[in-house]
């Protein structure tokens, strides 16, 4: 199992203090020094009140701050989850993400979805009805405008009117697409385009108010990957060069019981196929954050 590190502002309760530079800093270097393979950051350009109100968190546009938290490490690898397709046209989101894995030599995971706002759709000028139709054709777009940047392409408002001159992502083909999302639609994504699949293991209310489809236990989960499976199989892909990531549990380092709770719930999911689970550490203050991380480190990590 890898472990992405949920960069801890995006934690409902969260001071702050997680926004100023000196402590991305310091919270994305412990993350790297204890080994963790990424850290991530979510996409709300324009949330609503009600939204942060009623358990949204703190925000960050995730490519300027995963360039700059590029800049000061060499190994961590940069997880944008989940940077919403449907906003932009495709070819600025391919400028923006090729970008982010140049400036980081190759460090990019682009995990991408449909979103789920429907203020914030409003809010950036998007139909919000039509945003799995956009998802799809931005998926296609994006794929092709990495690895055939001088090709125009055009689509739904929007069309290069001949060759372009844009430079390539530093992974080749291009960096890896993990798709968001619970769905039968999610999974057809990812046998079409995907490199992951990140879905979210919740019950039904938390899922309606995602807008996606309910994964409401291991058995569940275990029964989605193997239909994802069979899709790639069908399609001729290799079923294990696919990642999948999942939540990891609450854990707490004073109470042993959730320590062990957590390992059995991971390898548990892991049995099922999960190859990747994000963490989210204690929010309550940086220092306690990295020190969450360095124990998670020493404890979960090393211990594999």
């Amino acid at each position: 199992m890898k472990y992405v590190l949920e960069y801890p502002a995006e934690l409902p309760t969260a001071p702050d203090d997680f926004l100023e530079p000196a402590v991305i800093r310091d919270v994305v270097s412990q993350a790297e020094e204890s080994g963790f393979t990424a850290v991530a950051l979510s996409e709300h350009p324009a949330p609503s009140v009600k939204w942060r109100r009623n358990g949204g968190h703190n925000t960050l546009d995730p490519i300027a701050a995963l360039s700059y938290m590029a800049g000061f490490t060499t190994r961590i690898r940069l997880l944008t989850n989940l940077y919403v397709l449907p906003f932009r046209n495709p070819y600025l989101a391919a400028k923006a993400l090729g970008s982010l894995d140049i400036v980081s030599g190759g460090r990019l995971i682009a995990g991408v979805g449909a979103g789920y706002l429907r203020a914030e759709f409003a809010a950036v000028g998007v139909d919000h009805d039509r945003r799995g139709e956009l998802l799809d054709e931005a998926l296609g777009a994006l794929r092709r405008i990495w690895t055939e940047p001088e090709t125009p392409i055009a689509g739904q408002g929007f069309g290069a009117p001949g060759p372009l001159w844009l430079q390539s992502p530093t992974q080749r083909p291009h960096p890896p697409l993990w798709i968001g999302g619970n769905g039968t639609a999610a999974r057809r994504r990812v046998v079409q385009h995907g490199n992951g699949w990140m879905p979210i293991i919740a019950d039904a209310g938390m899922a309606a108010a995602m807008r996606t489809t309910a994964i409401e236990s291991a058995e569940a989960f275990g029964a989605a990957v193997a239909d994802l499976r069979r899709g790639l199989s069908a399609a001729g892909r290799d079923v294990d060069a696919v990642d999948i990531q999942v939540v990891c549990p609450h854990l707490d380092f004073g109470d042993a019981d959730t320590v062990r709770a957590a390992s059995v719930y991971l390898d548990d999911l892991e049995r099922r196929g999960a190859t990747w689970a994000v963490v989210h550490v204690d929010g309550s203050s940086p220092a306690a954050a990295t020190q969450f991380v360095k124990r998670f480190g020493e404890t979960v990590i090393a211990g594999q």
